[in-house]
């Protein structure tokens, strides 16, 4: 398989717990042409499993704006315990009684409402001019950033009194810590808690019901890069009009401002563009002149 075929590809992987994001981005990138680019749309912790958008050439162009979209996920919340890095990988210390499920209602709506959390202290965030958990990991003291976020949905699944643990289903927007979140409880509910479980079902509109075993990749069919923005205006361009867009020109075109998806008149996409009204802009090319 050539790297030329290969521009411009994606794939929906369920990642496995244990490895890093970046562990299955090397592993991929191993079984692809030298020098093929390959990137990812989002992070997920070790322990965390599910949906991870796999980007190859220049579809990694697309990786901010995937990763910005709001992501769902089920966690599994361990009661009356506390974890150091807020889940499984510990250490892990005793908390205090689980309380009944009208004070875990409670604390789970003051929850929903907060637009801001602390970082945690074991992520890769940097604080003066290193990694937060490089700090951590020498025992020194370190004030964590709070950064704005956003509970857009968050649902109590199942509670297990006897097991000290719940299931939640939250979808939260870009920079959300899930296990940030399930510490946050904890200490509302005063008993502790951490993240045991976490599963990434969605990104956006991409499900993980739809991906694939990294090991699948790249011999499985890659996903259409129209079905990656979905929730993006499109256009079909004429053949003249697409082959201006690759060349980096602008062409005339009335459309409602804002960003648009350019596609061939075989339904692949050109280009994303920016439109004021009267000239579209060409703002990421994703195809050839040859593949037109």
């Amino acid at each position: 398989m050539s790297a030329d075929r290969l521009e411009a590809r994606a794939w929906l992987v369920d990642k496995p717990a244990g490895p890093t994001s970046h562990d299955i981005v090397r592993e991929i990138r191993r079984r692809l042409p030298r020098g093929t680019k390959v990137g990812h749309a989002g992070t997920l912790d070790p322990f965390a499993t599910g949906l991870l958008v796999i980007l190859v050439g220049r579809a990694t162009r697309l990786a901010d704006r995937i990763s910005a979209r709001a992501k769902t996920y089920r966690a599994t919340v361990r009661l009356g315990a506390r974890s150091v890095t807020g889940d499984p990988e510990g250490p892990i210390t005793p908390g205090g009684p689980v309380p009944g499920r009208p004070a875990v209602l409670a604390a789970l709506d003051a929850i929903a409402t907060r637009t801001s959390q602390r970082v945690p202290l074991y992520s890769a965030v940097r604080v003066d001019g290193q990694r937060l958990y490089e700090h951590a990991r020498r025992g020194e003291e370190v004030a964590t950033p709070e950064r704005e976020m956003r509970i857009l949905g968050l649902e109590l699944v199942q509670f297990r009194p006897a097991a000290a643990e719940l299931t939640l289903e939250l979808e939260v927007t870009k920079g959300t810590y899930v296990r940030q979140v399930a510490v946050d409880l904890g200490e509302l509910l005063g008993c502790g808690a951490y993240c045991q479980a976490l599963r990434r079902t969605a990104v956006g509109r991409l499900r993980v019901d739809d991906a694939v075993a990294p090991d699948l990749v790249p011999y499985t069919e890659p996903v259409p890069l129209t079905s990656l923005l979905a929730d993006m205006p499109t256009l079909v361009a004429a053949p003249a009009d697409a082959r201006a867009l690759v060349h980096g020109r602008r062409v005339d075109f009335a459309a409602e401002a804002g960003e648009l998806a350019v596609l061939s008149d075989r339904g692949e996409l050109v280009a994303i563009t920016a439109s004021d009204g009267e000239q579209l802009r060409p703002l990421s090319v994703f195809i050839d002149l040859e593949q037109l």
